[in-house]
């Protein structure tokens, strides 16, 4: 087993998550892998950094595949007894122009976003190491879906007590009722990207107590943050921000000092916490 620090960032292949990757490559001190559902992609992309002068590692990994996610946690556990930096980037969303059925949008947004990164998380926190870093990407539009979202959904979901069972039973109960046609009535927002990662940022405030209470020795610090607009295949070419700059708070929160104490269970946008 190798001694060595390793970093592992999911959808890597390109856009922010690349960036990410180079970013690490060149200031983190272990091993930095780049992560894809397509090997090929994977491989070319790690060849690409090659060609910089920087050399990371490459592992498939499909977060929506529970085969992949416990095949890549076995090799992690295996080669390096763990991990030490987790940056769930992998994530998708629909153009504003498609026109999908927004019941249809929801599910398939949702499982990607939150479901399959929260199964992610239940394979991968167990074996984050001591003095670890999680790096959950979320996205302003979570902050300002919440504040679309009726009062009642906007308590439970800053409340201090909402649990991951909880959590889960809402993001089900939104995809339910927007495939009903009836979000609106239950008193959920018109935008499933937003409402996902809603629920990626108070996953992450969970998963903080959580780790807290469980392994408090640990110094393990996990926070959801907003990388931006950036010009990637998700957001366009109009976006104001380049990948490199997009994975600037991805890359803060990741290398956040040893023995540092926050921030942890929050949203950081900017390199600074926002409220919530």
């Amino acid at each position: 087993m190798s001694a060595r620090r390793v970093a592992l960032v999911t959808g890597s292949n390109k856009g922010i998550g690349l960036a990410v990757v180079r970013s690490l490559c060149k200031q983190f001190d272990g091993d930095v892998f780049l992560t894809a559902r397509d090997v090929g992609r994977g491989q070319a992309a790690v060849e690409g950094l090659k060609g910089e002068g920087l050399s990371a590692l490459f592992h498939q990994l499909d977060i929506n595949d529970p085969a992949s996610v416990r095949t890549a946690r076995d090799f992690f556990r295996t080669q390096y007894g763990g991990v030490d930096v987790l940056i769930n980037n992998a994530g998708i969303a629909f153009k504003m122009a498609d026109t999908t059925p927004f019941g249809t949008q929801a599910e398939v947004t949702l499982k990607t976003n939150f479901f399959a990164t929260r199964d992610m998380c239940n394979e991968f926190l167990p074996i984050i190491k001591s003095g670890g870093r999680v790096v959950n990407v979320s996205s302003g539009m979570g902050s300002i879906a919440l504040g679309r979202c009726s009062s009642e959904l906007q308590a439970r979901f800053r409340s201090n007590d909402i649990t991951e069972e909880e959590l889960v039973g809402l993001m089900e109960s939104f995809v339910k009722k927007a495939q009903e046609g009836v979000h609106n009535q239950s008193g959920w927002p018109d935008t499933a990207y937003g409402v996902s990662k809603t629920g990626l940022t108070t996953l992450t405030r969970i998963q903080a107590r959580k780790l807290t209470a469980e392994r408090p020795g640990d110094g393990i610090l996990c926070n959801a943050c907003c990388p931006g607009w950036v010009r990637t295949d998700m957001a366009g070419p109009n976006a104001t921000k380049s990948p490199d700059e997009g994975a600037i708070t991805l890359v803060y929160l990741a290398l956040l000092p040893p023995g540092a104490k926050e921030p942890h269970g929050q949203f950081v946008s900017e390199k600074k916490v926002q409220p919530w």
